[in-house]
């Protein structure tokens, strides 16, 4: 028989800097509960959910920082979510700072987990390609501080089974690198679930402005296709606190064709009955890695993070005669 899986993409709308995660919260579960509703068995929330993107603004105090960050999960704000999908047999992804005490050091991670239908918390991400700067921009409208304020991450890409198929994560900006959906896809992945605060402005090259929608899209789209993988993406939308963010909550088939797409940059589910056994005619046939993958050929993916100089005409070896 078919799999099937009904996800719900649960966009947010703006968080303001006076709301508090209880609000936060209240509003993540009447998002919940409207999915239900609908008969999904998975909810995929935002990046960040919990808080409005701060990374987009200086904080100078430590402690005002960590306020930020959730020491664990669920904790006495996220509970009440975590009872109400148990109730309601929903299993669900969340987006959050995290603040880790481990090995004797405080960490600061831009995470993510997947929590089970029963309430147990599968896996947990923690973001790698963080974009911004360390530093201030005072000449910009906003910062953009992730370098700043979060760790790389350190779990590397790890998939998980979970309500009958094999699920992944990542988070806004490791969507630009198609490394991370690869590792993803390597490791089985059949659902891959990435939140996002993207805004609708880049101070550094405004000409780009125009075209975010259709990055973000093209990168999503291509995962899907290039992977054989459902990708749902989530976006956190809306002007909030002066940022403008894009919207465009979607949920994509392996095909690379969008089969939901939000309408509004408010708090909206989008819903879709997903095919999960639409994967294998791409990861199968189209692209079977077993069959064609040569990675004896891609180690400069991995021994380099920068492009290096191409051999000049001198260095390359001479053309083959001609027979």
């Amino acid at each position: 028989m078919p799999r099937y899986l009904t996800i719900g993409a649960a966009q947010s709308g703006p968080i303001g800097r006076n709301e508090s995660r209880r609000d936060a919260v209240e509003r993540l579960i009447e998002m919940l509960r409207q999915a239900a509703n609908r008969g999904c068995d998975l909810v995929a929330f935002t990046e960040c959910a919990l808080t409005p993107f701060f990374p987009h603004w200086h904080i100078q105090d430590p402690r005002e920082l960590d306020a930020y960050f959730e020491t664990e999960m669920p904790n006495n704000h996220t509970r009440p979510l975590f009872d109400e999908a148990v109730r309601l047999g929903v299993g669900f992804h969340l987006g959050f700072a995290e603040l880790a005490r481990e090995n004797g050091t405080t960490r600061h991670f831009n995470s993510a987990i997947l929590v089970s239908p029963t309430g147990q918390v599968v896996g947990k991400f923690r973001k790698i390609h963080l974009p911004g700067y360390r530093e201030i921009h005072h000449d910009h409208p906003f910062q953009n501080l992730e370098k700043r304020y979060f760790d790389v991450g350190d779990l590397g890409f790890p998939t998980w089974s979970m309500q009958s198929t094999v699920m992944g994560i990542c988070i806004c900006n490791d969507r630009r690198w198609p490394e991370s959906f690869r590792a993803l896809a390597l490791g089985g992945a059949e659902l891959v679930i990435v939140g996002y605060n993207t805004p609708l402005h880049n101070p550094d090259h405004p000409e780009m402005d125009p075209l975010v929608s259709f990055h973000h899209q093209l990168c999503l789209q291509s995962a899907a296709y290039q992977n054989g993988m459902w990708v749902v993406g989530i976006a956190k939308a809306g002007e909030e606190e002066g940022v403008r963010q894009l919207g465009g909550t979607s949920i994509i088939a392996p095909s690379g064709e969008i089969v939901a797409l939000a309408q509004t940059i408010e708090d909206e589910v989008v819903v879709h009955q997903c095919n999960l056994d639409a994967v294998h005619a791409y990861k199968n046939d189209i692209f079977n890695f077993a069959a064609n993958r040569q990675p004896q050929h891609y180690q400069a993916i991995t021994r380099q993070t920068a492009a290096i100089a191409p051999l000049s005409s001198e260095e390359q070896a001479p053309d083959a005669p001609h027979s």
